[in-house]
């Protein structure tokens, strides 16, 4: 009897073992820093660098759901390597970069990653997914699951129905023009941004429609932009309501499958089992990188046109004025005066597209602090302006080759 005792407690070992071996790398060498709490605003750094990595396995944040990707995976060929005057890792060290991916022309021209994080791994958006949320409804209104983006939301999601939203439209909410009440103060522990997630619902109603629809006005809709994440969250529940569909399996639908990611994404749930549509996708960088070629051919996978024409030049212009000379807010993106534009997400995640020089540069971080402009952000300004000019000085000695071989 004790020899199978031993026996058995030795297979058990031997099973954990293999288990162990078998875990997520990240999980397991990155264990001791992983947060405990749902605070993501008020992490450490390291808990943030441990977790930023396996935020849809850390199950104490949240639950996630799968955005799949297809059998088919576009293909990235690299490019000659780009020539720019600034110290990449340098750089990168400034910005605690965990990964960043340059393409031109759809090739790679720049890929490097650090805090020990790699080209397999996935890293959380934050509000990069604000981008993505928007571009849904797009695809929503050409398949006709919303008919325009005029329409009340209230119309869409009855629960808001008696709230400040019955003459809130859905362009409104996509510029953030609602009018509504809001604080997005990241370093406010009080602030409606680090409150709205950890509201208890009314039974019956999502999370964020329960929180959003006891806020008060202040002024009129389309009078005043106001960032406000909750307001993605209803767009969410919107294309959510309309369709029919869990965001993720839209997006898998719709772009992800199709268009050909590489990976698998995941987005987390809220507490009442949708999508946190202002945030939180998890998804390997190249594809983050993927979607920005998506955006730069129009909408279109092969000859299939996935969003309505003109969608995308009307998302990424200035709809809202943010008080920033050069820059604006379009449908979730923010803008630039020169024609390019950018998803964003707190803490340095983001992706820049300028159509123009068919260029896409995505770049995932973890800043010290979830806002920085004057520092850390102005940096970033000034490294997407470093890789415009090293296309344009490309461009230009080409041209002047071209000229040389004309005239002889």
């Amino acid at each position: 009897m004790r020899k199978a005792l031993a026996a058995l407690l030795v297979l058990v070992v031997a099973g954990l073992a293999i288990v162990y071996l078998a875990a997520d790398k990240d999980m397991r060498r990155l264990a001791t820093n992983l947060p405990t709490n749902r605070d993501v605003l008020f992490w450490s750094i390291p808990e943030r660098d441990a977790a930023f990595r396996t935020m849809d396995r850390v199950t104490v944040l949240a639950d996630s759901r799968k955005i799949a990707a297809g059998d088919r995976t576009l293909a990235l060929p690299p490019g000659e390597p780009l020539a720019m005057d600034a110290d990449i890792e340098e750089y990168m060290r400034q910005q605690r970069t965990a990964a960043l991916v340059v393409l031109h022309q759809g090739r790679v021209r720049l890929e490097k990653y650090g805090l020990d994080f790699g080209a397999q791994g996935r890293w959380t958006s934050f509000s990069v997914a604000k981008s993505f949320t928007s571009t849904l409804v797009g695809a929503a209104i050409h398949d006709g699951y919303i008919d325009s983006i005029d329409d009340m939301v209230s119309d869409y999601i009855p629960d808001l129905k008696g709230s400040a939203y019955d003459e809130v439209s859905v362009e409104h909410l996509l510029t953030m023009n609602s009018g509504v009440r809001w604080n997005e103060d990241y370093e406010d522990r009080n602030s409606d941004v680090a409150r709205f997630n950890e509201h208890s619902p009314e039974p019956g109603v999502d999370v964020t429609v329960s929180y959003m629809r006891t806020l008060p006005r202040e002024v009129p809709p389309g009078t005043r932009w106001q960032y406000n994440t909750g307001e993605t969250n209803l767009i969410g529940v919107l294309v959510s309501s309309a369709t029919g569909k869990h965001l993720a399996d839209y997006l898998s639908e719709k772009i992800w499958a199709p268009f050909g990611m590489q990976q698998d994404a995941s987005w987390l749930l809220g507490v009442t089992d949708h999508e946190i549509a202002g945030c939180c996708m998890q998804a390997a960088t190249r594809d983050f990188a993927r979607f920005g070629l998506f955006m730069l051919g129009g909408g279109m996978i092969g000859d299939t046109q996935v969003l309505p024409q003109g969608w995308i030049e009307n998302a990424t212009v200035k709809n809202a004025d943010i008080g920033f000379p050069g820059k604006g807010y379009g449908y979730q993106w923010w803008t630039y005066d020169d024609g390019s534009y950018a998803a964003q997400g707190i803490f340095g995640q983001g992706i820049f597209i300028d159509p123009s020089r068919q260029l896409v540069i995505a770049s995932n971080s973890n800043w010290p602090r979830a806002t920085d402009w004057e520092t850390v952000g102005s940096q970033r300004e000034s490294f997407y302006r470093s890789v415009q000019q090293a296309i344009d000085a490309e461009a230009l000695s080409v041209a002047v080759q071209d000229t040389g071989a004309r005239g002889q």
